[in-house]
């Protein structure tokens, strides 16, 4: 958050800065980096960067991947970058705990999770012309280690019988609907409502029916709704034809995944979590440990996720240059992969340190 608020002179922003495992040691540190050039480059606001344990290296210290003096520093600030966390990697009983990032999605409520999939210029996508934004409900839904106060949302009764509850609320389903509609009423106007209401008639059929409701306060906003089985399908044979699209949690996270890799790939696809008061930036893919120290991450996804952040703050603190910076970053990263400069995963042969040293250098150029 900003010193002042209200007050577009002022000149420091405080943002988190969570490095995670693996690859986020590198990409972390070069999104930072960005962000700061950025920044710089519009005449904006100088960050303090808040650097806070979590994951692997958290636990040496803390004994925890995800220490309480972090929650509690997360809980002072207005936003903050997560890098990937590796908790397949954790011992026990941590791995079988909810993940960092879940623990912070959920202590913050940060119940809207907007994951765009653009194509970039230079990258080959099986779908070049999609440009569109996955709006997944983040805090319930068929994901059962987000429904319970207390414990995963899964037991056994026998050793032989798994079950898992599934959470649809009426409030939880509109707040995103309604996140869906401002967004949907910021670009081509067309929204889709993804349910399976052929058979889960009751938990999907609350999530349309609510959709729909919020969607009356929006007349000028195109609805369609599908079924998320027949959506895949017509998301690889024409995924340019959509704009908006808005999921339970679990239809969210595997579509966005799908559009994701339509687009180009999952190290392009950025994200950001948030609530009515706090942003979390985080890219969609993990943390890609075979890979993780030898300069051959690529952080386009993290760098787009943090010009998201920056958007996503812009009209709260009234400063369209943080929305200039955001601009400035997008257009680097395109005009950096449409020059040839890419790192391995996109055709290119590019380090992290490389690639991110052309993001930087661009983002000064008009």
């Amino acid at each position: 958050m900003i010193a002042q608020k209200d007050d577009r002179n002022a000149s420091t922003l405080r943002i988190g800065a969570l490095t995670g495992d693996g690859i986020g040691h590198e990409i972390v540190p070069a999104t930072i980096r960005v962000v700061d050039a950025a920044l710089a480059s519009v005449g904006g606001p100088a960050v303090e960067w808040v650097h806070l344990p979590l994951g692997l290296s958290a636990m040496d210290e803390h004994g925890t991947p995800i220490p309480e003096s972090t929650l509690a520093a997360v809980a002072e600030l207005e936003c903050w970058i997560l890098g990937p966390h590796d908790s397949a990697s954790y011992p026990e009983p941590f791995r079988s705990q909810l993940t960092p990032g879940g623990r912070i999605r959920k202590d913050f409520d940060l119940f809207a999770n907007i994951r765009p999939a653009k194509a970039l210029t230079g990258v080959r996508a099986l779908s070049p012309q999609m440009d569109l934004v996955v709006v997944r409900e983040n805090t319930e839904g068929f994901y059962a280690d987000r429904n319970m106060s207390l414990g995963s949302g899964e037991f056994m009764p026998t050793p032989d019988v798994a079950l898992a509850v599934a959470v649809f609320t009426r409030r939880a389903c509109e707040r995103i609907a309604r996140e869906a509609f401002t967004l949907a009423d910021r670009r081509r106007r067309k929204l889709t409502i993804v349910h399976k209401t052929n058979v889960l008639s009751m938990t999907t059929g609350l999530f349309r029916d609510a959709c729909r409701a919020v969607g009356e306060q929006f007349p000028q906003v195109e609805i369609t709704e599908e079924h998320v089985d027949a959506l895949a399908a017509h998301l690889v044979r024409r995924g340019q034809d959509y704009d908006v699209i808005v999921a339970e949690n679990m239809f969210g996270d595997i579509l966005s995944d799908l559009t994701g890799e339509l687009s180009g790939s999952l190290g392009t696809a950025p994200s950001i979590n948030s609530s009515e008061s706090k942003a979390m930036a985080q890219a969609s893919h993990g943390s890609a440990p075979d890979i993780a120290g030898k300069n051959r991450a690529n952080p386009t996804a993290l760098f787009l996720s943090a010009a998201m952040l920056l958007e996503w703050l812009a009209p709260r603190h009234r400063d369209e240059r943080l929305a200039a910076a955001a601009g400035r970053i997008r257009h680097a990263v395109d005009a950096t992969v449409e020059s040839g400069v890419a790192t391995a995963d996109l055709g290119g042969q590019a380090s992290t340190s490389a690639f991110t040293e052309t993001v930087e250098a661009r983002v000064h150029r008009r």
